[in-house]
């Protein structure tokens, strides 16, 4: 059992977070590293471009008040990594969490770890995510279509606080990669990057 007793620090950071499973965490390789270049340039962040890797078990995720999780399959969370993980969040520690497709199932179950008594529930068009920066009236935005389904943004909530989010057939990462990897037009980027930037105002002002 991991007793912490760490502040939460609140630099301006973003980390990617490295799961068990088996699961590719290190998908969409150009995506965060993009995201944090966009927001620097154009909503007056000040993030670290340098892009560091943490564990769902270390300490060093307390460093960051954003964590980003993505990838295709498998996850899988001990009994450290869940608590961990709840710590950090209910520190004031914002998640992530983008289906790049197919960790839906997975991403699910683990979290009952992490909070046996929440779920996750589907979040508001209204919800301020949604217009930190960036006017989203219609919600989270489809970036890539996997199933033919409309693209869901759900949450976890702590004490009223939306500490963990999870974008679901919307795919923003593979928006936010570089443009030769997927060859999107510049106009559905620009929308996954817009989103992303929302996501990164909110985690670090909430």
């Amino acid at each position: 059992m991991i007793c912490l007793t760490s502040t939460f620090s609140f630099a301006q950071d973003v980390a990617i977070l490295k799961y068990k499973g088996g699961g590719d965490w290190y998908s969409n390789p150009t995506a965060l590293p993009n995201l944090v270049k966009f927001c620097n340039d154009n909503i007056n962040t000040n993030i670290n471009e340098n892009i560091q890797t943490v564990e769902t078990n270390s300490i060093d995720i307390f460093q960051f008040p954003l964590l980003h999780m993505t990838g295709h399959g498998n996850v899988f969370f001990n009994e450290e990594d869940a608590e961990n993980l709840k710590n950090y969040l209910v520190s004031g520690g914002f998640i992530h969490i983008d289906d790049n497709y197919g960790m839906e199932p997975y991403v699910r179950k683990e979290l009952k770890k992490v909070f046996p008594n929440n779920e996750l529930i589907e979040i508001s068009k209204d919800h301020p995510i949604f217009n930190s920066v960036y006017d989203f009236p219609n919600g989270l935005p489809k970036i890539h279509e996997h199933d033919g389904k409309a693209p869901q943004a759900f949450g976890i909530f702590h004490e009223s606080r939306l500490v963990l989010l999870f974008t679901f057939e919307s795919d923003l990462g593979d928006g936010w990669e570089d443009t030769e990897v997927h060859n999107d037009p510049q106009e559905v980027r620009e929308r996954a990057l817009k989103m992303g930037a929302n996501i990164i105002k909110y985690a670090f002002e909430n």
